[in-house]
């Protein structure tokens, strides 16, 4: 079923998609970062694909592996349609930029709010963008592969460690 709905993105995205792929049944869409707004309210708006409930967002760092090093993605699921797509949006390093799903899935504030935390994606137009797991004065972003392990916090002294 969910080959029905690349085909209706492919219709209407035309360019902007920039691969498809399916595998074990997941199938997964890569569009340019310019239309994912159009698309999610496509995606949700549309009756006949009526996507409903977004299950994931989450970002994928393929430090050294891929040119354009870092990808979100999205897991959505349509519960009356019986229906899933993955959604892949590619970012450059020197551009972790992507409007915020927010006016979409206001639920989706969480997840943008954790990528920015633990990768550096900035989710513009966010109505609360701060850091959800660090503390403020954390450095850097975490989950990114090229993070230092030993690198010293400066609140790591609050916790009762030597610096």
């Amino acid at each position: 079923m969910s080959q029905y709905v690349v085909g209706r993105i492919q219709e209407k995205f035309g360019a902007a998609v920039l691969s498809t792929h399916a595998s074990q049944g997941d199938d997964t869409v890569v569009i340019e970062r310019g239309v994912l707004l159009d698309l999610l309210f496509f995606l949700r708006d549309d009756a006949e694909l009526a996507f409903n409930l977004p299950i994931d967002l989450t970002v994928v760092d393929w430090y050294r592996l891929r040119e354009l090093r870092f990808e979100v993605v999205y897991h959505l699921l349509s519960t009356s349609k019986r229906h899933r797509i993955r959604i892949k949006v590619p970012l450059d390093e020197d551009d972790l930029k992507l409007d915020s799903s927010f006016p979409v899935w206001p639920g989706l504030d969480w997840f943008e709010r954790e990528a920015w935390d633990l990768y550096g994606v900035t989710f513009e137009g966010h109505p609360n963008h701060k850091r959800i797991l660090m503390w403020e004065g954390f450095e850097g972003h975490p989950l990114r592969k090229d993070y230092p392990i030993n690198q010293r916090q400066p609140m790591t002294a609050l916790l009762g460690e030597k610096a």
